[in-house]
C-alpha cells in the first residue's frame, strides 16, 4: 500500500493514558492536538518531485527499451524471459503513477476519488507484481541449475507455454489482490486548512486491526517472501558454482557469475530493507502506539517519503541488473544498436551498408554458435 500522505493532516490525534488510539487517523483518536506538518509538506514538495521525476526518466528508457527488445527482436525461448517481459512492465506501469503522486505533494490531490483509488491501486499492484517476479526469476535460474544433467527439452513447447502463462496470471492475480484494498479504502480528504490529499481512510471498526494487518502483509508478500525465495535460490547456485567442476565455470567466469547473484540480492536488500522497515514501524505503531510525539510522528513521515522513494530506484535499475549484466538480452541490444547505427551510416553512406551488415551477421553467428550447447540459458551469465 502506497504511503504518501499520511503527513498531510495538521491534526494530530495524540495518545494518553485514558485513550487507546495513535495519532494516524482521524478515526482512531478521541482526543486532539496540533502538530503542525508544514514543514514535512514542503520537503515533500520539494523533495519527491525531483526523486520522481529522475525514477520516471530513466525508469521509463530502460523498461521501454527491454520491452521493445522483447517483442521485436527477441524471442521469450525460456521462463526468465518472460519474467523478465512482466517485470519490465510491472515497473513500467508502477512509475507512469509517479507523475500524479508528484503535483500531488505540490498541490495536494486535485483529480478526484476515482482517480485517488486508481493510482493508488496501480502503485501497489505493480509494486507488490515486481517484487514477486523479481522471486520467480530467482526460482526459474535455480530450477536450470537443477535440470542440470535432465533433458532440457522434457517439456513440450505447448505444455511449457501453458507453464508461463499459468505463473504469470498467478503472480498478477495476487498482486491485484493486494492492491485492492486500496480501492475500497483510499480516498480524497480535506484538512481544516483545506489541503486536499489522497490517503486510506477505514471504518472506525476495523481502523486499527485493518491498517496493521494490511502493512503486515505486504510486507510479507512484497519483501519478506521474495527476499528469502531468492536468498534460498542464489544461495543454491553459488554452492554450485563452487563446487562446479567444469572448466567453463572456474576462474574469472565463475567470478563473474557470483558477481552477478551478489548484485542482485545486493540491490534489492539496499533499496527495499529500509522502505519495509519503516512500513512495518507504521503498522507496528498502530498496534502498540509508541509514537506519541510531534516530532516523532515528522520523523516517520520524513522516513517514509525517503525509504519509499530510495525503493521506486529499483524500477531504474531492473533493466541494468537483468539486461546488461546478463548475456543473452544484452546481446540483442547491442545487435539492436548496432543496427541502428548501420541504418544511419547506410543513410549518408549508402557504400558501407553491406560490409556492416557482414560483420553482424558474423558477430550473431560466433554468439549463436558458442551458445549453442545450452539453448534454454535465459540472460544470467551463469
Amino acid at each position: 500500500m502506497a504511503i504518501h500522505l499520511d503527513y498531510d493532516h495538521d491534526d494530530y490525534h495524540g495518545h494518553d493514558n485514558s485513550s487507546n488510539h495513535t495519532f494516524e487517523d482521524e478515526d482512531y483518536a478521541d482526543y486532539h492536538t496540533v502538530c503542525d506538518k508544514q514543514e514535512v509538506r514542503s520537503f515533500a514538495g520539494i523533495f519527491l518531485p525531483v526523486v520522481y521525476t529522475i525514477a520516471l526518466i530513466l525508469g521509463l528508457a530502460g523498461n521501454s527499451l527491454v520491452i521493445f527488445v522483447y517483442l521485436s527482436h527477441k524471442r521469450l525461448r525460456t521462463m526468465t524471459d518472460v519474467f523478465i517481459l512482466n517485470l519490465a512492465f510491472a515497473d513500467l506501469l508502477l512509475l507512469l503513477t509517479l507523475p500524479f503522486w508528484a503535483a500531488d505533494a505540490v498541490n495536494g490531490w486535485q483529480i478526484g476519488t476515482a482517480a485517488c483509488k486508481l493510482t493508488s491501486a496501480m502503485y501497489t499492484t505493480n509494486f507488490s507484481c515486481s517484487m514477486l517476479f523479481l522471486a520467480c526469476i530467482s526460482i526459474d535460474r535455480y530450477r536450470a541449475l537443477a535440470r542440470g544433467s535432465t533433458n532440457a527439452h522434457a517439456l513440450t513447447r505447448k505444455t511449457a507455454q501453458r507453464q508461463r502463462i499459468t505463473v504469470c496470471l498467478i503472480v498478477w492475480a495476487l498482486a491485484i489482490l493486494l492492491g485492492f484494498p486500496d480501492i475500497v479504502f483510499y480516498t480524497v480528504i480535506q484538512n481544516s486548512s483545506g489541503h486536499r490529499a489522497c490517503r486510506a481512510v477505514y471504518p472506525h471498526n476495523i481502523a486499527r486491526a485493518g491498517k496493521a494487518t494490511l502493512e503486515i502483509v505486504e510486507v510479507s508478500l512484497s519483501f519478506l517472501l521474495p527476499f528469502l525465495v531468492m536468498l534460498f535460490c542464489y544461495c543454491r547456485v553459488g554452492v554450485a558454482l563452487n563446487r562446479a567442476a567444469t572448466e567453463g565455470v572456474r576462474g574469472v567466469k565463475r567470478w563473474k557469475a557470483f558477481r552477478v547473484l551478489i548484485a542482485v540480492v545486493g540491490v534489492f536488500l539496499l533499496t527495499q530493507l529500509p522502505y519495509n522497515i519503516v512500513k512495518l514501524i507504521r503498522a507496528l505503531d498502530v498496534i502498540y502506539i509508541f509514537v506519541t510525539e510531534c516530532e516523532a510522528s515528522k520523523i516517520l513521515d520524513r522516513a517514509s517519503q525517503i525509504t519509499e522513494s530510495l525503493a521506486l530506484t529499483h524500477c531504474c535499475l531492473n533493466p541494468v541488473l537483468y539486461v546488461f549484466i546478463g548475456s543473452s538480452l544484452k546481446t540483442h541490444m547491442l545487435k539492436l544498436a548496432k543496427r541502428c547505427s548501420q541504418m544511419g551510416r547506410g543513410y549518408r553512406h549508402g557504400n558501407e551498408q553491406p560490409a556492416v551488415e557482414i560483420c553482424l551477421r558474423s558477430v550473431a553467428q560466433t554468439q549463436n554458435h558458442s551458445s549453442s550447447g545450452n539453448v534454454d540459458t535465459s540472460t544470467f551469465t551463469i
